[in-house]
């Protein structure tokens, strides 16, 4: 039996009010500990430094494993972004023959594969038999650590 991986795709509000979190920007070292400087904080908006195309993106909360080699869990959400060019060896959302799926794609020269990063899943050989597109790519994902 094959696995699945589902997502549940989810519009962000067009009219969210600016989203102000307070940031450092100074880096947080993930070495030797050092003096902190005086802890100055900015503000960040998610929305503006997530978000490039609002009228082309969209959050998707992953259902399944089968990207979990790339560190993109179940439960994750992710930020597609539909306006940007497909690259070779990006991640992205595809339609094919009624429901969408998250995988790499390798463009061939006559081919298209969406590949898994689990190998518990089996490498998808789109044909031109399949009802299939590429609905967006996915720029960011959100993990929960704790």
């Amino acid at each position: 039996m094959m696995k699945k991986q589902k997502l549940t795709i989810f519009k962000p509000a067009a009219d969210a009010p600016p989203l102000s979190i307070p940031f450092i920007d100074e880096g947080i070292k993930a070495g030797f500990p050092s003096p902190a400087q005086d802890y100055a904080e900015q503000s960040i908006d998610l929305n503006k430094v997530l978000i490039k195309n609002p009228s082309a993106t969209f959050f998707a909360k992953v259902d399944g494993d089968s990207m979990e080699q790339s560190f993109i869990m179940d439960t994750d959400i992710v930020i597609i972004d539909k306006s940007l060019e497909v690259r070779d060896g990006c991640k992205v959302v595809a339609y094919i023959d009624g429901e969408f799926v998250m995988k790499t794609i390798k463009m061939g020269k006559n081919e298209i594969y969406l590949i898994p990063e689990n190998p518990d899943y089996p490498t998808i050989t789109v044909t031109a038999e399949d009802k299939f597109t590429i609905w967006g790519v996915v720029t960011y994902v959100i993990h929960k650590l704790y």
